[in-house]
C-alpha cells in the first residue's frame, strides 16, 4: 500500500471509531490485503488519535474464536490510554456492536523487548515481565460485519479493541503457577456465568505473551516497559448490558470488576 492508501484508510477508521460510527468495509482503494499492511494502518490509527499506547492485546487466540472471525491465527491490536480503566470504572457500552466482556490474564512488561532477527524465546519474554494482572476487555468492531472483515481489515481496526479494565496486580507468586491450569469464573449481577481457564489462551497465557512478542518484531514494533498486555479471552465472551455488574475472579491472582454504562 502506498502511504497515502495507508492514511486514507487510517483516517476511515478513527472517523468511524471516533464518532462512534460504523462502516462495511475499507473502500478497495485503501483496503489493506496483508496482514503488514494492516499494521501500518494500525500504526497511523494511533498516531491520528493523539494518544499513548497504554499496552496491547491479542484477538482470536482460541480455534473458535478465529473460527468465527475467519481467521487463521491471533492478531495483535493496540489499547488506547484514554479506553483502559482501572478496576471499579464504569464502562460504557453506548453503540457497541458485540456487548460481550472477556476475562484475561494481562502482564505489565520490565523491560523492552526490540525488534530483533532471532525469536523471542518465553522464557525471555517471561522473564521481561514485572506483574500480572486479572483484566477484563470490551471488545468492539468498526464494521458492521465484523466476522467477514477479514484478517488485515480487523488488525487495522485495532483488532477489535475499544474498552479495557485492569485490575490490581496480583501479589501471589504467579510464576509458580502453571497458568495454562488456572480457572477463572465470571459473575454477572452476583450470578455465576461463564468459567475458563488459562490454556484457552493459545495453550498458555504466556505462550501468547510470547506470540505477541514475536509478531510485533516481526514488524518492526516492540513491547515496551510499563505497557500492559492482554492475553485473550480464557472465557466464552459473556455477554452483557446497560447497568450489569461485572466480576472476573482470578482466584490467587485476584479480581477485577466493571460496571456496564450507557
Amino acid at each position: 500500500m502506498e502511504t497515502q492508501a495507508i492514511e486514507q484508510a487510517a483516517k476511515i477508521i478513527w472517523s468511524t471509531w471516533h464518532g462512534n460510527q460504523r462502516i462495511d468495509a475499507l473502500p478497495i482503494s485503501c483496503r489493506p490485503t496483508t496482514r503488514t499492511e494492516g499494521y501500518r494502518v494500525q500504526a497511523q490509527v494511533a498516531r491520528l488519535s493523539k494518544q499513548k499506547t497504554f499496552g496491547w492485546k491479542i484477538a482470536a487466540t482460541s480455534k473458535a474464536g478465529q473460527q468465527h472471525i475467519g481467521v487463521d491465527g491471533p492478531l495483535a491490536g493496540r489499547l488506547l490510554e484514554k479506553r483502559a480503566f482501572p478496576s471499579g470504572a464504569r464502562v460504557s457500552l453506548t453503540n457497541n456492536l458485540m456487548n460481550v466482556i472477556e476475562a484475561e490474564f494481562a502482564f505489565r512488561m520490565g523491560q523492552d523487548l526490540p525488534p530483533r532477527k532471532i525469536p523471542y524465546s518465553q522464557d525471555e519474554v517471561v522473564a521481561a515481565v514485572a506483574s500480572l494482572h486479572p483484566a477484563i476487555e470490551i471488545p468492539d468492531s468498526r464494521y458492521n460485519d465484523f466476522v467477514s472483515a477479514g484478517a488485515a481489515q480487523l488488525i487495522a481496526d485495532n483488532a477489535c479493541a475499544s474498552y479495557f479494565v485492569l485490575g490490581a496486580a496480583t501479589v501471589a507468586d504467579w510464576r509458580q503457577y502453571d497458568l495454562a491450569r488456572h480457572r477463572v469464573a465470571v459473575q454477572v449481577n452476583g450470578k455465576l456465568t461463564h468459567e475458563g481457564i488459562g490454556e484457552n489462551v493459545l495453550g498458555d497465557p504466556r505462550i501468547a505473551l510470547t506470540w505477541i512478542a514475536n509478531e510485533l518484531s516481526l514488524t518492526g514494533d516492540m513491547l515496551r516497559t510499563g505497557e500492559t498486555i492482554t492475553t485473550g479471552t480464557c472465557i466464552i465472551p459473556a455477554p452483557v448490558a446497560a447497568g450489569d455488574h461485572v466480576i472476573a475472579d482470578f482466584g490467587a491472582f485476584g479480581r477485577v470488576e466493571t460496571r456496564m454504562d450507557l
